[in-house]
């Protein structure tokens, strides 16, 4: 079986300016956060990103590395806004595709299993329709003749998620309460990249929690990172949760725009070691 271990930066080296990329995790939950500072310490630029957003969004969008942004909400979850993204948002510096949760899984749903459209309740009655009126309606050919939101899919060049644990050979999985969305986005995606808490033998993926677990076939994966913290701010449970104390000094930061240059310089500026060194500094500093 292929080794597919790879660096954080290896898989960045891997897209290119331009792509749809997907973000998995959820709001301020489980996100791949290691790949995306690799993707701040790159030049790619120009991506279409496809989110139930988080800190990821607010950190791209900063680094003007989004072009268009395909997304059911963008929180941080314990703080209701990340203050990059709704700058952004506000001044229309980037294209924008905004689909109510429901609608947005339906369409990862369609790009997973390859389908032209999956149809849904989800939507209809809603300003999703009035706000994105590409989408079109269909009737059920059976004798109900219900209307129903004929939604896209949301094909993807590549994906990005983060999992609890995973092996050599890209099985992956998740050990917290919730898998998200991220088997649809590894499924919905071109190529999958998954960074993980820690990477184990095989065996080890089933000696102490149960195979349901096992949210990622390695078929679906085509690099692995171990990339421990990697969620940092965001959540891992049950490895860790949102760093809280961090995630207001980024939102603090994120409101100045006199301060935020001193914050990319202290924790965006080097490696992922060097930020993880500089995130303990600063939790000394709080405390």
């Amino acid at each position: 079986m292929a080794d597919k271990r790879m660096t954080a930066d290896e898989v960045v080296a891997e897209l290119s300016d331009g792509m749809t990329i997907g973000i998995g995790g959820w709001g301020s939950r489980r996100k791949p956060m290691a790949l995306v500072r690799a993707i701040l310490r790159s030049s790619l630029t120009d991506l279409t990103v496809v989110s139930y957003g988080g800190p990821d969004i607010g950190l791209l969008a900063s680094a003007e590395r989004i072009r268009k942004l395909v997304f059911g909400f963008v929180t941080l979850d314990s703080i209701p806004f990340d203050p990059w993204f709704g700058r952004v948002r506000e001044s229309g510096q980037i294209e924008v595709t905004e689909y109510d949760e429901g609608v947005f899984g339906t369409a990862l749903s369609a790009a997973a299993q390859r389908l032209p459209f999956l149809p849904t309740r989800a939507g209809l009655g809603s300003d999703v329709m009035r706000l994105n009126p590409q989408l079109r309606t269909v009737s059920s050919p059976y004798d109900d003749g219900e209307e129903l939101l004929a939604v896209p899919p949301l094909r993807l060049d590549a994906a990005l998620v983060h999992l609890n644990r995973a092996d050599a050979r890209g099985n992956a999985q998740y050990l917290g309460p919730d898998p998200y969305f991220d088997d649809l986005f590894a499924l919905a995606a071109d190529r999958c990249f998954v960074s993980a808490e820690q990477v184990v033998d095989t065996a080890e993926l089933t000696a102490a929690a149960p195979v349901q677990s096992l949210l990622l076939n390695r078929s679906a994966v085509h690099g692995v990172v171990e990339a421990p913290r990697g969620a940092h701010f965001t959540s891992a449970a049950p490895d860790y949760g949102r760093d809280e104390k961090f995630q207001r000094h980024y939102v603090e930061s994120a409101k100045d725009l006199d301060a935020w240059p001193k914050f990319v310089d202290r924790f965006l500026s080097g490696d992922e070691r060097t930020y993880l060194s500089e995130v303990d500094k600063f939790t000394g500093e709080a405390a």
